[in-house]
């Protein structure tokens, strides 16, 4: 097989699930209102947690970075792919595939932390709320947020070089919706076996332990609940538990798929479905199961826009 190494000027073919559905017009029109809502409910609540003093607390200021990673991470994927499709050139550059790669797997891995310390917040909220002041003060919730970053970008870091070093074959079609490591490997015409293994074992590292933490901290929760002594409490700790567990098998099970289960237990086309899973339906919902239900937030939502209407009545 012809190789020729992958230098600053050779690009790829972007292949996504775009391109292999049978509804492409319908299945385009679909991601893009998703990419708009959760452009909307992201940035609504992103604005509504900045300016309402109520909200800083380490709850929401988690619940702040949440929204800042799901759009972040859904812009880096989904305009690109619905441009694409549209304009009918699916190319992408060398460079350009690299810091997609990055700016996925930084924003993926530090949402992947970040759930999990969310789950203990929840915990410590629920369990302990006498001590929750101590045990999530200001300065413990924005060490969990910098740890999310920190770790994420150096492990995105070391991944995304690593596998850009590897020469490609003539061949540039990934057959997926954006640049990651899995489908970048099946183009690679040196031995992966090894690197393959180091993935593998990242995506146990990261996801199973941090999967770990939440289901812990929810199984917790749940025999806290069963023993409060009123019904409504005991009602809406189950609702909020149930709509969390919901999110996050959604975005667990997507990222298991791609980094966990061998290569071969799974098609390409279900590799997309996977991915569309944890970069465009979970950034959608998570504000909506999360926050905008919540009462304290949409307390938040009419004092903010209540303010700015007040004030523009004046004039």
């Amino acid at each position: 097989m012809e190789v020729c190494n992958s230098t600053l000027g050779s690009g790829f073919i972007l292949v996504g699930i775009l391109d292999d559905s049978d509804f492409p017009q319908l299945l385009c029109a679909t991601i893009t209102t998703l990419y708009f809502l959760a452009m909307t409910s992201n940035g609504l609540l992103l604005l509504v947690i900045t300016m309402d003093a109520q909200l800083h607390v380490p709850m929401y200021l988690l619940l702040w970075q949440l929204s800042l990673m799901d759009l972040l991470l859904t812009s880096v994927i989904t305009p690109k792919a619905v441009i694409d499709f549209l304009l009918k050139d699916n190319t992408i550059s060398f460079g350009g595939c690299t810091l997609q790669m990055f700016l996925a797997l930084t924003l993926g891995t530090a949402e992947d932390l970040l759930l999990s310390f969310m789950a203990y917040d929840r915990y410590v909220a629920i369990c302990h709320p006498l001590n929750y002041t101590i045990l999530m003060s200001q300065k413990v919730c924005w060490l969990m947020i910098a740890t999310s970053w920190i770790l994420a970008s150096l492990s995105a870091l070391g991944y995304s070089m690593y596998t850009m070093q590897y020469p490609f074959c003539k061949s540039r079609q990934i057959r997926h919706l954006f640049c990651e490591i899995p489908p970048l490997l099946k183009l690679a015409c040196a031995d992966t076996s090894t690197y393959k293994l180091m993935v593998y074992l990242m995506g146990v590292t990261l996801l199973f332990p941090a999967l770990a933490t939440i289901l812990a901290s929810y199984t917790l929760i749940l025999l806290t609940v069963l023993h409060m002594p009123s019904n409504e409490g005991r009602k809406k700790a189950l609702v909020t538990c149930s709509s969390h567990l919901t999110v996050v098998g959604m975005w667990y099970g997507g990222a298991i798929v791609m980094y966990v289960l061998p290569s071969s237990s799974h098609s390409s086309k279900q590799d997309n479905i996977s991915s569309v899973f944890y970069t465009i339906f979970t950034p959608a919902l998570n504000p909506l199961i999360y926050s905008l239900r919540n009462k304290e937030v949409t307390g938040a939502l009419r004092r903010v826009f209540g303010k700015k209407l007040s004030v523009q009545s004046t004039f």
